[in-house]
């Protein structure tokens, strides 16, 4: 996007204005085993990509932010509005609220939106206040809990007047639209949505309005990456700028590094039910239902990558169609006791499919720090994962039944979390002591934490593994978070009291 040749067809073809990238580079993701990431661990955290969007009143800069959040819904975006942090006006103020500035630089407090940005920068989430502009205090409705994402945007009118909010920023978009335009809509706007009349919205523009946008607004368009006419009408624009976010981001997307990783493309329908599997509200019964449906999608997608057959048939129409033929040499392995939760879906795919089972002791919380502590300790002297998997035969196998003729089968391995890996490198252990060849095992989960990710693929590089959404990390007791808790619990409705020789997931 750097290039000449992109910058002209850019200009040509929208009237899209560059004033130079001033990106810094994302900060290097660090996955390395010998220290996993932790939720508290701000020398491991990921920086976020921080898109600054400013603009005049009324010129389109939430309709440019929706539209990029939208396009953008594979990734973790959250929206932080400047509005969201005027000062609380006081008594006599509020009294003479309709003389009051609110285009001045003044009117916002600074000081709490650069605090909330440097923290959301830094991995930490933040409480943005909720500003009622009935009564203009930020305490009279509740705030809004915001958790760090991969994409940050940040929207108002002021947006870049501060230097320090700046310099947080990756990029720099200013929505540039005709003052005529922009006039209308604001017209439009407080006369439908707030019952002004047009006297008033008027008076306040030529009072207020078009002043502070000559003064302070206009002045900090200097400072944009991008200039967008027309703001959300501007679709080529905003795609071109969507395009780049992406890959600015995909230079730490583990998709990258991992050629055998898969993850399924994302939606707003999988968010949702991602959003209530790991909400600790949800009822087993919805829990049930929503992880199943997200199960079924991930079946389906590993069903996709096994090898095929080219297939002719005669339609009922006396056509041929040339299609493939499914793999019949096919069978399930699942991971006792959460990846038990994956054998309907699978079933429901693949009719009469044979599923094998594997029990694998595990210490609980306490044993799997100890053996993740020793096993990273063995990888990191020695940089060599065949004393890796040596080590790992003092895990102890507790059962295992597999079909007999497991070797010369394709076999989908089933648990749906992947967090330190151990479990699951284990298993694949055992599947290729068992003569199946590594590039014949598909691992299908629901989430995966980067660790337990690296761990599996450097040490089994032919096999795949496919999810729907990697997570942030481990926290300090090696569980996945954001995660969902503990699946079989939550799936199966049974406490920790319950549980038989099972520990954290995977």
């Amino acid at each position: 996007m750097g290039s000449n040749s992109v910058e002209d067809l850019l200009e040509a073809a929208t009237g899209i204005h560059f004033s130079g990238f001033h990106m810094n580079d994302l900060e290097a993701r660090k996955l390395s085993v010998e220290q996993p990431t932790t939720s508290t661990d701000a020398s491991t955290h990921t920086q976020p990509f921080v898109i600054g969007v400013a603009g005049g009143a009324a010129s389109g800069k939430t309709t440019v932010c929706d539209m990029i959040i939208e396009q953008l819904h594979d990734q973790r975006v959250v929206l932080v509005n400047q509005d969201s942090f005027y000062h609380n006006l006081t008594e006599e103020e509020i009294m003479r609220a309709h003389e009051y500035n609110f285009d001045h630089p003044d009117a916002f407090d600074t000081e709490q939106l650069l605090c909330c940005m440097e923290n959301l920068k830094h991995g930490q989430a933040v409480d943005i206040p909720h500003y009622d502009f009935r009564s203009y205090k930020n305490y009279v409705m509740p705030k809004r809990k915001v958790n760090p994402s991969d994409v940050i945007i940040l929207e108002g009118i002021l947006a870049f007047h501060d230097p320090r909010v700046r310099e947080l920023m990756n990029m720099k978009i200013f929505v540039d639209t005709d003052a005529d335009v922009r006039l209308a809509r604001r017209i439009r706007r407080d006369t439908v949505e707030k019952g002004r009349d047009i006297r008033s919205v008027l008076d306040q523009y030529s009072k207020f309005v078009k002043p502070a946008f000559d003064d302070f607004i206009l002045p900090t368009k200097k400072y944009a990456d991008i200039i967008i006419p027309r703001g959300g009408d501007n679709h080529v624009a905003i795609d071109l700028i969507v395009q780049h976010i992406r890959t600015k981001l995909g230079q730490n997307d583990l998709c990258k590094i991992y050629s055998n990783l898969y993850v399924i493309q994302s939606t707003f329908q999988i968010r949702g039910m991602h959003t209530l599997i790991r909400d600790a509200t949800t009822t087993k019964h919805d829990f049930v239902f929503y992880s199943d449906r997200l199960i079924r999608l991930v079946v389906e997608h590993g069903l996709g990558h096994l090898p095929f057959t080219e297939k002719q048939v005669i339609t009922p129409t006396g056509s041929v169609y040339t299609g493939v033929d499914f793999c019949k040499r096919l069978c399930g392995v699942s991971i006792i006791r959460s990846g038990e939760s994956m054998e309907n879906a699978l079933r429901a795919c693949c009719k009469g499919i044979k599923i094998g089972k594997i029990l694998i002791h595990r210490e609980g919380d306490n044993g799997q720090q100890v053996w993740v502590q020793v096993l990273n300790l063995v990888l990191w002297i020695t940089q060599n994962f065949s004393v890796f998997l040596i080590v790992l035969i003092y895990l102890q196998l507790i059962y295992e039944k597999l079909p007999n003729d497991i070797s010369d089968r394709h076999v989908l391995l089933l648990d749906p979390i992947l967090g330190t890996g151990n479990s699951a490198v284990q298993a694949i252990s055992l599947l290729i002591r068992k003569g199946v060849p590594e590039f014949n095992i598909i691992f299908l989960n629901l989430i995966s934490a980067p660790q337990g990710v690296h761990v599996v693929c450097k040490a089994f590089p032919r096999i795949k593994i496919v999810t729907s959404e990697i997570e942030i990390g481990l926290n300090e007791d090696f569980r996945v978070i954001p995660g969902m808790g503990e699946f079989g619990d939550r799936y199966f409705g049974t406490d920790d009291d319950e549980q038989v020789l099972t520990g954290p997931t995977s």
